[in-house]
């Protein structure tokens, strides 16, 4: 859907006389809030590799819609090989009999010595979150994870870039706009779809079995699911595209209006759990357990809905939206109705 929208965004800009400088401006201004949003919120933070690799796809925008699909499909498969053998081979190595034999006790003594040191650094952020000592937690993370946006992007190549480009393709060749049948979107969507889900149905009863255990965990999340969540990507794409024109009603307009105002909801559900979570507000990290997590995940939704549409309809924008546009235009937008 990223890579869609930079297209749909060139397509506008190009009606008015602008080039590929304005969006690439608009995605270093993405890139800084998701630094941001790393060090100083969260960090499963995606918001710095989506204006990075949106700069990358930028450079495949005059490339014909069936390269940029077919180079897409080939590129995260390369991806789904790379990740499924880099994170195989130290998943048998720490958690199988693979790892007993004398020539991999060196590498087995390192792994074990990296995830002593990983969950070590884990525990020390999470005493900082316990303690609400909020000023020392962003100091270690700016000490210890100072490349981490980086290295992590070398990784995420060869997922996110390919994604960007299957979307740019797809929105040019009409996937999102009435340009394949209603029959064929709902015949392969939920193909695709419940293929994906019993796929990862297989992995999270193997990663359970296994006793979660950190590289099993790691090979089942980042390495052998990349096939399966683009089954699920595409499937649940070829469903809303299907079946969203013939759903109205007060739910849907509610979240359409969370659509809007994704950016903000995006940032602000960080927000609103720093305070939930950290011990200098209301303190509940590592005192929840899961029933209960699931619980305020709901709620979070509930608040999403809740005040999207009322905003919206006094304001022209999101917040983070009016922000985001103001800085990306270089000049101040009116924001109330």
């Amino acid at each position: 859907l990223f890579g869609a929208g930079i297209y749909l965004f060139m397509e506008r800009a190009w009606a008015r006389g602008s080039s590929r400088w304005l969006q690439a401006w608009r995605l270093t201004i993405l890139m800084v809030f998701g630094l941001i949003h790393f060090f100083f919120i969260w960090m499963g933070d995606i918001l710095f590799y989506y204006g990075l690799f949106g700069l990358a796809a930028l450079l495949c925008m005059n490339w014909k819609p069936k390269t940029q699909l077919v180079m897409g499909f080939l590129g995260y498969l390369c991806g789904a090989i790379l990740f499924g053998i880099s994170l195989t081979f130290p998943y048998l190595i720490a958690d199988t009999s693979v790892g007993d034999s004398p020539q991999f006790a060196d590498a087995r003594s390192e792994m074990t010595t990296d995830m002593d040191y990983q969950m070590a650094n884990e525990q020390i952020i999470a005493e900082y979150k316990v303690s609400g000592d909020y000023a020392g937690y962003v100091s270690h993370r700016l000490a210890t994870e100072t490349t981490d946006p980086l290295v992590n992007a070398l990784f995420f190549t060869f997922e996110t870039l390919p994604l960007m480009l299957i979307g740019m393709a797809l929105y040019r060749l009409g996937f999102f706009s009435g340009g394949v049948e209603r029959s064929k979107l709902v015949l392969w969507g939920w193909i695709t779809f419940v293929a994906g889900g019993f796929m990862h149905l297989g992995l999270a009863l193997f990663v359970k079995a296994g006793g979660f255990t950190m590289y099993g965990t790691l090979a089942a999340f980042m390495g052998w699911s990349v096939m399966p969540r683009l089954f699920m990507g595409l499937g649940l794409a070829a469903l809303l595209v299907a079946y969203s024109p013939g759903w109205t009603g007060w739910f849907a307009e509610r979240v359409k209006a969370a659509g809007r105002a994704a950016f903000t909801n995006y940032l602000g559900t960080s927000i609103v759990m720093l305070f939930i979570m950290h011990g200098w507000a209301l303190g509940f990290f590592g005192e929840l357990n899961r029933p209960e997590l699931y619980i305020l995940t709901a709620a979070m939704w509930v608040l999403m809905l809740a005040w999207s549409k009322p905003w919206l309809e006094r304001f022209r924008y999101g917040p983070l939206e009016w922000l985001w546009r103001c800085l990306t235009y270089r000049k101040l937008f009116p924001l109330k109705r």
